[in-house]
């Protein structure tokens, strides 16, 4: 009776982080210290997101940021609240972020590892209330430690990741993360103000009837993706796209399905941002049993050459994402 009376409540990120140390011989801590630091700086955005209509931090900030996109007030705020806990931090030696034109140093430079994020990604759904998130990816540095962080540790190939992650901010907040183990997502409980363990070990379904793509580009896509997109369509797939990078891939990880950023006549090199978006996403669904490529190169392989580098994007479920390389084969 005492028990229905005080149900528990689940394993918080904090304990469930420390019962993972054991899985990383080489660390000492600073690993856990630094997820604790990206869900801390979370927590905040959050609240600054939900509070944003009422203290007027919604709309555009009135400058434009290193992609030339017009910068909206709480990607500006996102920025500084994870660059500030990120630094503060201690473990971090060099951040870069989708907002910054250059590697920012820490001051740190005894941290052993460097972070690359999206501070807030989907800001046009910012000002109309629908999910929006923050992507991060985790690289160990290479050049010295205790040395000023350099370009080189940094730029590293998507599979030198650590850790990878992103932050959902929706009905619910969630934060879900891989460090090489698995997937596991962790939903936030506001009273509390705790992660909490909610969808361990998560697995994407080998394939689905879904496929979420801007299809308002179409018109610009490669004739191979607009013959995939009549073969989604012939097979009655459900469209489903929210706009919201973050957005559309968990829906995706959940439920199954692909996601399509093709190139297109304006952007041949694509849109998304290999180090910021498509490196950690590619390590998140690959962890959990899915695929990701740029039609003809695995995410993770692909080389980077600069810090806004881009590239195409078909991430999903394995048996779709062969289907769109299929496709692609003879482009």
């Amino acid at each position: 009776m005492q028990e229905n009376l005080a149900a528990p409540v689940g394993t918080a990120l904090d304990r469930f982080i420390h019962q993972k140390q054991e899985q990383f011989p080489f660390a000492t801590g600073e690993l856990s210290q630094l997820l604790r630091d990206i869900a801390l700086a979370g927590k905040i955005v959050n609240r600054e997101i939900n509070r944003a209509g009422l203290i007027n931090i919604t709309g555009a900030y009135g400058a434009q940021n290193i992609q030339g996109e017009e910068q909206q007030k709480l990607d500006v705020i996102a920025n500084v609240r994870f660059i500030r806990a990120l630094r503060n931090g201690g473990e971090v030696c060099g951040i870069i972020s989708e907002e910054e034109d250059e590697l920012i140093d820490t001051g740190k430079p005894e941290g052993k590892y460097v972070v690359a994020i999206d501070p807030l990604d989907g800001s046009s759904n910012i000002d109309v209330n629908v999910s929006i998130g923050t992507i991060f990816s985790v690289y160990r540095r290479v050049s010295e430690q205790g040395t000023p962080v350099e370009a080189r540790d940094v730029l590293q190939i998507g599979h030198k990741q650590v850790a990878a992650g992103y932050l959902l901010y929706g009905s619910s907040t969630m934060l879900v993360y891989t460090t090489g183990y698995g997937v596991h997502g962790f939903t936030y409980e506001p009273s509390l103000g705790e992660f909490f363990l909610s969808n361990p070990n998560m697995q994407i379904p080998a394939t689905s009837n879904i496929y979420s793509c801007n299809e308002g580009n179409a018109r610009d896509f490669p004739a191979e993706i607009t013959a995939y997109l009549d073969f989604c369509k012939d097979q009655k797939y459900s469209a489903r796209y929210i706009g919201s990078l973050v957005a559309d891939f968990h829906r995706n990880l959940l439920k199954g399905g692909i996601y399509l950023y093709p190139s297109t006549k304006k952007a041949p090199n694509g849109k998304l941002r290999l180090m910021y978006e498509c490196n950690a996403l590619a390590y998140i669904v690959e962890q959990a049993g899915g695929k990701a490529t740029d039609g003809k190169r695995r995410i993770l392989d692909i080389p980077p050459t600069e810090l806004h580098q881009r590239c195409p994007l078909y991430i999903g479920s394995t048996e779709m994402v062969e289907r769109v390389e299929g496709f692609l084969k003879n482009a």
